[in-house]
């Protein structure tokens, strides 16, 4: 018992020293926070393992227990959301999407301890074989090791995904936290899944928990040494975890157990069970491990390529595998993500990083890298401002380099961008990205699983892995400056109306300043021309901001609000200024999801565009209406009407206007806001006869 007390007891010290060390680092990190949490709330468990061998009546013993399980109940909401933050740069969208079962990893444990806390202990009685307290569980105690159970199951597929997700050198920075912690919670599974199977806690069995805490300590504190870094940022994808080879793992394992258990029930016990258990667990562990390693799957590629005669690569299998990884890049950055990616993982390469040649020739820019961050590329970049002879000669290279055996001058500020973190990583290689004689990039190689040396294979893979990713970049390239020139077009054409308009203005205002000496003390005179001023001030604001709406997106504040309020507040302000007869038919409508001042700006949009459409004495009846599902709204006119043509191909185009002075951006936003509502805009019209728009909105209650 004194063993049991000493392991306990310094496995809690070591855990609350590396909890307040990795929170002393950084503590704004919410990883470091959690995992700090987590590792307190393991240690105090282990202080009361100890303490419960320190005592000498069943009585004490349950007290001790009860605070123990107590203190479990939280551990399965702690390290499952440390599990969804931890070294992922978009862990938000993952707590987003587990919220709920972060809730359920809380509520659920606590709930159970706070409901029946009578319930969590049966008894405690000493075994008569060996002497040692066996604790038997309620109800609530075996509930609270199914949660921590399922819990620990989660936790490692987490951890699984974020291992797989990353690559190069951000995997070797963590491997050594996740093996930690693989083994501490694999040692959980074991202990809570024996605890069920028996319906009791052996607290000599307990003590194991702190073992596996003190191992986990000791390489969580290696990696800290070795890398200086507790996280890093990677970006996992939201796969659906059916391909965890976790819960494959721990699915099995609790099978066999189950089976295994009640077969040793009806053949009348087996003393050795649990340790049999044990080494099925270790087994599948290190099954689960040997198909995780880097260096395993290198030594397996070797020896089939070695003894059954084959090409070291399936190249139907690489190219497929580049080109589905490639294809979908959007932008250079993705794209070079992609290819750093799929080189670590096709050459089992730790460090990949993508340069790419600036315009001028004669400079490197960071393109993506599996083991430098933007902050170390920026550095390399600043400190190398001039690099057009290695520029010139990797133009000139037909296959790609290897840094560490080349002896020309321009080889040397090459090292500098060929980063390696370890003594037996093999040479490093730099790849040219060249597409039609151009270098467009480069890709450098270094840290190889094992130090395996490139062959001739290699190398010629990497060359046409550099053409490809050439071509690929120079695509990108030219269709971004494709895309320029098509937003200069838009530019120019929205520039000419722009002009138009101002040069209207400019000549009004040239007018009045000829006129000006002449009725400079006529009072008449002096009102009109501030009327007219304030006229021309307000067109050109009006116009800047129907320019500044077509390139911004929509920011809808929807609230429920009866659609015939909001057209009746914009119609307070257009009568003032109304050109024709503005007849309202205003019905109560049921109130809709919408934002007022955005369908505000629709309703002036129609109305004046109707305003404009009428001759003298005209009308424009504006109403407001349910439909079964909708709230419509009709502004109606009979003024000239559209033609059958212009309604089929200008109608809500930008630019497209039957009016002289108009510039065909009215309608066009105004469709953008009502189908950001969900909406709908419906247009009846007829040349000399008039046009009716009919804007539908979806009803709060649809």
């Amino acid at each position: 018992m004194k063993t049991v007390l000493i392991i306990t007891g310094l496995a809690a010290a070591c855990a609350c020293l590396l909890g307040g060390l990795v929170l002393w680092r950084e503590p704004r990190v919410t990883a470091n926070r959690l995992f700090a949490a987590g590792l307190l709330l393991l240690a105090l468990e282990s202080g009361f393992t100890g303490m419960s061998t320190t005592v000498f009546t069943g009585e004490q013993v349950a007290g001790w227990e009860r605070m123990r399980l107590s203190v479990m109940a939280l551990l399965p909401g702690v390290w499952l959301w440390f599990a969804l933050v931890y070294s992922r740069g978009n862990h938000q969208e993952f707590v987003a999407r587990w919220r709920w079962g972060l809730v359920a990893g809380f509520a659920l444990p606590l709930l159970v301890v706070l409901a029946a806390p009578a319930a969590l202990l049966q008894g405690v009685q000493r075994s008569p074989d060996t002497g040692q307290w066996q604790v038997s569980l309620g109800w609530a105690g075996k509930s609270l090791h199914i949660f921590l159970l399922l819990g620990a199951v989660l936790v490692l597929v987490n951890l699984e995904r974020t291992f797989r997700a990353a690559v190069g050198t951000m995997r070797w920075r963590i491997k050594l936290v996740v093996l930690g912690l693989g083994i501490l919670l694999v040692v959980r599974v074991f202990t809570s899944s024996q605890a069920l199977v028996y319906g009791a806690v052996n607290l000599a069995l307990e003590s194991v928990n702190a073992g596996a805490l003190l191992v986990a300590v000791a390489l969580i504190a290696f990696s800290l040494r070795r890398t200086g870094r507790f996280a890093i940022d990677v970006y996992p994808s939201h796969a659906l975890l059916h391909r965890s080879l976790t819960a494959v793992v721990a699915g099995l394992y609790l099978i066999v157990v189950g089976a295994l258990a009640e077969w040793s029930t009806l053949i009348g016990g087996d003393a050795a069970f649990p340790v049999k258990a044990f080494f099925l667990l270790v087994a599948l562990v290190g099954l689960t491990l040997l198909l995780l390693s880097d260096r395993v799957q290198e030594y397996t590629r070797r020896f089939v390529s070695r003894h059954l005669r084959r090409p070291r690569y399936d190249y139907r299998q690489v190219w497929q595998a580049f080109t589905k990884k490639t294809a979908a890049c959007p932008t250079t950055p993705d794209f070079c993500e992609a290819v750093a990616r799929w080189a670590s993982e096709t050459f089992n390469v730790l460090s990949v990083t993508l340069w790419l040649v600036d315009e001028s020739k004669r400079r490197l820019t960071f393109g993506a890298s599996t083991a430098l961050t933007d902050a170390d590329a920026a550095v390399l970049v600043q400190t190398n401002a001039d690099l057009s002879p290695v520029i010139a000669a990797l133009g000139q290279k037909a296959l790609p380099v290897n840094v560490d055996q080349a002896r020309e001058p321009w080889v040397e500020p090459l090292r500098q961008f060929c980063p390696g973190y370890f003594e037996k990583g093999g040479h490093r290689v730099a790849v040219p990205l060249t597409s039609g004689g151009e270098l467009l990039g480069l890709m450098t190689l270094g840290d190889r699983v094992s130090g395996v040396p490139y062959s001739i294979e290699d190398f010629e893979l990497l060359k046409n892995v550099g053409d490809q990713a050439g071509g690929g970049l120079l695509n990108l390239q030219l269709a971004r400056r494709l895309l320029e020139v098509r937003e200069m077009e838009a530019f120019q054409t929205m520039s000419a109306f722009f002009v138009h308009d101002l040069k209207n203005t400019a000549a009004t205002l040239s007018l009045m300043l000829q006129n000006l000496p002449r009725h400079f003390d006529n009072p008449e005179y002096q009102r009109d021309v501030l009327r007219s001023l304030a006229k021309c001030v307000g067109h050109i604001n009006d116009l800047v901001t129907q320019l500044g709406r077509l390139r911004r997106g929509l920011e809808l504040q929807r609230q429920a609000a009866p659609l015939h309020a909001v057209v009746a507040a914009a119609l307070t302000d257009l009568e003032l200024t109304a050109r024709a007869q503005l007849v309202k038919d205003l019905q109560p409508v049921p109130p809709a999801l919408l934002d007022a001042e955005q369908i505000k700006r629709v309703v002036t949009n129609l109305v004046l565009n109707a305003f404009d459409a009428v001759p003298p004495g005209g009308e424009v009846r504006v109403a407001t209406a349910a439909r079964t599902g909708w709230a419509v709204l009709t502004v109606a006119d009979n003024g000239r009407g559209m033609t059958p043509e212009f309604m089929r191909k200008s109608l809500f185009r930008p630019f497209q206007t039957t009016k002289q002075q108009g510039m065909g951006i009215g309608l066009f936003h105004s469709k953008m806001i009502v189908e950001a509502h969900g909406g709908k805009i419906e247009v009846d019209s007829e040349v000399g006869r008039g046009t009716t728009f009919r804007v539908l909105l979806p009803s709060a209650a649809a």
